[in-house]
């Protein structure tokens, strides 16, 4: 309950901040099947291009509370830590082999709320290719939870004359991008290629004018 109260009086009291910090244009793939508004339990999965792209996402969802998991360099920070863990941010603890953030996301599932995934598990370094390549726990939680994904993504253009713009994809079911015939372990790898193919898919739509419809 304090989780959700500390989410709102954020995005209250910082719209006319993002507002002009951001200006998102929300897109959407089909928004019909899929708007601003999440009911009930899901993942959103994204691509990562800044650190603010959480603050950007807390705004385009605005009616629900978002529990993303974040690398544990962002804890680390005093002030900022503390101001992430009354947010409900989920540390990850990418160098300790400590996976305690997967049940804890899985209980929120349970509990009909919506955890936020960065499956790239970092910011590309310059001339790497972007998406880097997706880590299985997103892969994990889904199938684990059956929670459906929702994919989005942002141009990252923040602080700029250029308006950031997000897109959001069509939900998907990671049951269905099981590869029969594969074993655990494969299918893991199989449906995380899939989900990442399926991000730079809408990178492209992002890029180009085959949207449907925009605010």
């Amino acid at each position: 309950m304090m989780i959700a109260l500390f989410n709102w009086f954020v995005k209250i009291t910082g719209w006319p901040v993002q507002f002009l910090c951001f200006r998102t244009k929300i897109l959407y793939e089909d928004r019909k099947v899929q708007g601003r508004h999440v009911k009930g339990s899901a993942i959103i999965l994204s691509n990562h291009t800044s650190v603010f792209d959480y603050a950007v996402y807390l705004f385009v969802f605005f009616t629900r509370t978002l529990r993303f998991q974040m690398a544990e360099v962002l804890f680390e920070k005093p002030l900022l830590g503390l101001f992430l863990k009354c947010l409900g941010g989920i540390r990850v603890d990418r160098n300790a082999h400590d996976f305690g953030f997967l049940p804890k996301s899985e209980k929120i599932l349970e509990r009909g709320g919506v955890i936020g995934v960065f499956p790239e598990s970092r910011l590309p370094l310059p001339g790497e290719a972007r998406p880097l390549p997706f880590k299985v726990s997103a892969a994990y939680l889904a199938l684990l939870s059956g929670a459906k994904i929702i994919p989005v993504v942002t141009n990252g253009s923040y602080f700029c004359r250029k308006r950031a713009r997000v897109l959001i994809g069509k939900p998907i079911l990671a049951s269905d991008l099981l590869e029969d015939g594969a074993d655990e372990k494969e299918n893991l790898k199989i449906v995380s290629e899939r989900l990442r193919e399926r991000i730079m898919e809408l990178e492209k739509l992002l890029n180009g004018t085959e949207t449907t419809e925009s605010r």
